[in-house]
């Protein structure tokens, strides 16, 4: 596949307006690190936002950062961490799961809304963006929102964008609501414990006071025995302080291995965040979401018929990944089976072509949604050349 020159935004905007122009469609690309995400493009060309790399504007005083959407995540988390700041929203590095290469970009982990387990406490990448600067399908420069936490600019394009997948538009420019890093991290580690267990555990350190800001269960097929995983962050006192609580609160579950070193508990947090048991693991792998008291349920019943290979929880229960195998519709009949009667959902994020040709790989949505969301695309891309194919058939 061919790939245009782009040197700026105005390149892309031109190229994006000629693409229209002569009906050409168009793979959206930044670091190349998630082009196997979704269903395989249509397209003959694609246009990379590689060159728009850097930070436009950062004020750690007021935790805000305007950043180009083709900026490698290494140096946005560099920039930040100098100053003691961080995302909130945790994004996921896909490169070890889909075996892909190069840097993972900020543009990116927006498009494909790339939430990992701090979501529980801290909210969703849409919850941390306050503005954006986007080309839609006809070239046109559009922008939306600020650089402050506090705007009215009408129509809430924002949001909208995350998780859009490069159909709507090409982001060039994103700003951020950041927060402080934490000082001290503590993981409380159960070990032992079934999945309903380990759900229950999960949902009463959440009704607690202490602030959980992770919690995640590996089952036993993961990597021989069972841990569940508790998350807090803050203060080192305060640390202290909630940790000794929350294993009072948790007694009744066993007795609780605590880890404080920050490269031991980062590395785990980074396993779970990135999916690492299924990276070198033959699969497809899918993201299913549901109330954390039926994820035991629904995983159960995908083991038992031999759907599921192995499973783990995130989300304190309500993220499942799914191990299926890459064959025939990848276990799709059968994990959307399940889902429906929960009321959830579930995204085929890693399998060959050929699967992910011949199945949804996201939740088919309700009538009027889908009208919603067809309404949309025809909005923002008339000539629909923006990522044809990637979220729908």
């Amino acid at each position: 596949m061919t790939e245009l020159p782009a040197r700026d935004e105005a390149d892309i905007a031109e190229a994006i307006a000629s693409a229209a122009a002569k009906g050409t469609p168009l793979e959206i690309s930044g670091g190349a690190t998630r082009l196997s995400l979704g269903r395989p493009v249509q397209a003959g060309q694609r246009l990379s936002t590689r060159a728009l790399s850097g930070i436009s504007l950062y004020e750690p005083g007021a935790l805000t950062l305007v950043v180009r959407a083709g900026t490698p995540m290494a140096e946005v988390d560099a920039a930040l961490a100098a100053e003691g700041q961080m995302l909130p929203f945790e994004p996921m590095d896909h490169r070890a799961l889909l075996v892909s290469t190069g840097q993972p970009t900020i543009g990116g982990a927006v498009a494909i809304a790339a939430s990992g387990p701090r979501r529980l406490q801290k909210g969703a990448c849409r919850d941390s963006m306050i503005g954006i600067r986007l080309i839609d399908g006809l070239g046109q420069v559009i922008s939306n929102g600020g650089r402050v936490m506090k705007n009215v600019t009408g129509y809430d394009l924002v949001k909208l964008m995350a998780g859009s997948w490069g159909t709507l538009g090409v982001l060039t420019e994103i700003s951020f609501k950041l927060l402080p890093a934490p000082q001290t991290t503590a993981v409380l580690l159960y070990d032992g414990l079934d999945d309903e267990t380990a759900v229950q555990a999960m949902s009463d350190a959440l009704g607690s006071s202490a602030d959980v800001a992770g919690a995640a269960h590996f089952p036993v097929e993961i990597d021989g025995d069972p841990v569940t995983m508790i998350r807090l962050e803050g203060l080192e006192g305060s640390v202290a302080h909630r940790t000794k609580a929350l294993v009072d609160h948790l007694g009744a579950y066993g007795q609780a291995r605590i880890v404080t070193d920050p490269e031991v508990a980062a590395a785990g947090w980074r396993a779970v965040r990135d999916a690492e048991p299924f990276a070198a693991r033959d699969g497809a792998v899918w993201r299913v979401s549901v109330k954390p008291t039926d994820g035991p349920g629904l995983v159960s019943a995908l083991k038992a018929s031999g759907i599921a290979k192995a499973a783990f929880f995130d989300w304190a229960g309500g993220l499942i990944w799914l191990l299926t195998d890459d064959a025939g519709d990848g276990g799709a009949a059968a994990v959307r089976a399940e889902v429906a009667p929960r009321g959830g959902h579930a995204t085929l994020v890693r399998a060959h072509a050929p699967v992910r040709n011949s199945v949804d790989v996201f939740q088919p949505e309700p009538a009027p949604l889908a009208r919603i969301s067809a309404g949309l695309r025809e909005k923002f891309d008339p000539k629909g050349i923006l990522n044809p194919g990637r979220m729908t058939a």
